[in-house]
């Protein structure tokens, strides 16, 4: 298995520290990666329009020893990607798309069931009840499991509120959001292949201030599992080029449902605050359909003849 960290993550997490000329770089390699791999650190800085020694610099500043070393973690990462094409194109190739979509569902299926059986009963039991217990929750998502934190946080949020869910395209920024985190907090880190450095940088922050830390990766060699004390694994070999999110999205989905069966009472509760917030404030005004004698019917108000002003 590939535990490589993505290198255009790797890139992001530098950004903010770049030099103008830097950045340049940097927008180059995310737009033409297959082009620069090719390129010498003097051809990339004419193309450029920058010096063969702002090139050097930008390769030690995401953290390699020369240009020569970033090259070559960069031929890796356009080799691994065009070889996921490849292999997707080789497997459907006289594949009808029937055929494709019974694939895709059956691998999804598997991984939901290869889940299931790996799953780490002990692991969901603790987090359950350090979600529970945790003054304050920080969620932490990115690029491809962004989808997964934003379904985790808006559950939670019904359930037990206190929720931050971190958005940012820099590790500062990300920082600058946890900053009041400590030993009552929890943070939940959601990272599959290839691993983001920015939810990594984030987990370790929140370790070093003491806090508690769930990992919700796909294997124990994951580096997520670095500064996390409870993990919770999903299967998410990919089919294609595109992550396969399924089983990681049905593990999220049962700690939603443990939770809610854990706290019946404080979920009823809150979800008739939020409903009555929302007759009160018209929040679904012209945004629902109902459905009379089978027929819909968009909702244009709250009340039969009430009329906004």
């Amino acid at each position: 298995m590939d535990t490589t960290i993505d290198l255009l993550e790797l890139i992001q997490q530098s950004y903010s520290k770049m030099s103008k000329g830097q950045k340049a770089i940097a927008n180059f390699i995310k737009a033409q990666n297959e082009e620069a791999v090719f390129m010498t650190a003097a051809k990339l800085g004419e193309t450029v329009g920058v010096s063969e020694s702002t090139v050097v610099r930008f390769a030690s500043c995401i953290g390699f020893d020369g240009y020569p070393k970033f090259q070559e973690a960069l031929k890796d990462w356009v080799k691994g990607k065009w070889n996921s094409i490849h292999k997707i194109g080789a497997k459907y190739a006289d594949s009808s798309q029937l055929d494709v979509l019974k694939e895709v569902l059956t691998s999804d299926m598997k991984k939901i069931g290869e889940t299931l059986q790996s799953l780490d009963s002990q692991a969901f039991e603790t987090a359950i009840d350090v979600i529970l217990e945790a003054k304050h929750i920080y969620i932490v998502g990115i690029r491809s499991c962004e989808p997964l934190a934003d379904f985790l946080s808006f559950y939670l949020q019904m359930i037990r509120g206190e929720i931050t869910l971190l958005r940012t395209n820099s590790v500062s920024e990300m920082f600058e959001q946890m900053i009041r985190i400590d030993q009552n907090d929890l943070m939940i880190g959601i990272s599959f292949p290839r691993y983001s450095m920015r939810t990594l940088k984030a987990m370790e922050f929140a370790n070093d201030r003491n806090a508690k830390v769930i990992a919700i990766t796909d294997s124990v060699h994951s580096p997520m599992n670095l500064y996390s004390s409870c993990n919770l694994f999903a299967k998410s070999d990919m089919v294609s080029i595109v992550d396969s999110l399924v089983a990681p999205l049905s593990l999220i989905n049962a700690l939603v449902v443990a939770l809610c069966l854990k706290v019946p009472e404080q979920v009823k509760h809150n979800l008739k605050n939020l409903e009555e917030v929302w007759n009160n404030y018209q929040v679904y005004l012209n945004d629902e359909i109902n459905f009379i004698d089978e027929e819909p019917i968009i909702q244009y108000s709250l009340k039969k003849d009430e009329k906004i002003e």
